[in-house]
């Protein structure tokens, strides 16, 4: 062959030298970036399913956990309701029988007078608002009639509890409270005499700053101001940090402006 024709055949079959190597480039298996790529899709696909299933798992655990909650806490308002209806239905049947139970003794006490302590009777046996009761319930019984306004009553209920109860902590409460049954009816020279016994019979009490303001109070309406001054000004002095010494100042200045 001439040289001429050889370089014909170097023409010919140059183009389809280098299609063939660019194709032998791209499909290459043993490539190294082509590798490490085909790789790291592979590895960050495992790693997107990993996440997305983690994440499945995490919801429904939360998922789980807020039903147990929400069953809990079903269980728990059924429980609390209940609980209140029990209860409101013992207060309305212990309300009913403590009201039946005081309209016997109000009779009775008509009947006979030596049952009323403010007159120094004495008190016969039986006869609290709850018989058999501890101090706290019969005490409890005769609060409940005070709060309702019922004042007869709540000082009978009163009355009977320290005779019954001498000794319980709660009877310097008691003597207050029988003492305020008498001053809300306007009975101030009784109302006196008992806020008086709080101060004498029970020195220790938490009661005695307001036993000492009811008794400046009922000298007032009994229109014995020095009296009234005197207790009112006590209150200031040893019990300054109290609501009653507040109390007691506003009626100073009321008293004050009325010049008396």
């Amino acid at each position: 062959m001439t040289r001429q024709a050889h370089k014909k055949a170097l023409w010919v079959l140059a183009p389809a030298l280098a299609l063939s190597g660019c194709t032998l480039f791209e499909t290459a298996p043993d490539d190294p970036v082509m590798v490490k790529l085909n790789d790291l899709e592979a590895r960050m696909a495992t790693l997107e399913r990993i996440v997305q299933n983690q994440s499945l798992v995490n919801l429904t655990q939360q998922v789980n956990t807020l039903e147990r909650r929400d069953d809990v806490l079903e269980g728990k308002v059924e429980e609390l309701q209940y609980e209140s209806e029990s209860t409101a239905e013992r207060q309305r049947q212990l309300y009913a029988d403590l009201d039946a139970r005081i309209r016997e003794l109000e009779a009775q006490a008509q009947a006979s007078p030596s049952v009323n302590v403010l007159d120094g009777g004495t008190l016969p046996p039986g006869q609290l608002p709850v018989p058999g009761g501890s101090d706290r319930d019969n005490y409890q019984a005769a609060f409940e009639l005070l709060k309702a306004q019922r004042y007869e009553p709540a000082a009978l209920a009163f009355e009977q509890f320290l005779v019954a109860f001498p000794d319980s902590e709660l009877a310097d409460n008691a003597q207050y409270w029988l003492a305020e049954t008498q001053y809300v009816t306007q009975k101030f020279a009784a109302a006196l005499g008992l806020f008086q016994t709080v101060i004498d019979k029970y020195p220790q009490s938490r009661k005695i700053p307001d036993a000492l303001l009811k008794i400046g109070y009922c000298n007032y309406e009994l229109k014995k101001f020095d009296a009234a001054r005197l207790a009112l000004t006590k209150v200031q002095t040893e019990y300054p940090d109290t609501t009653a010494a507040r109390l007691a100042g506003q009626r100073l200045a009321r008293m004050d402006e009325e010049n008396v």
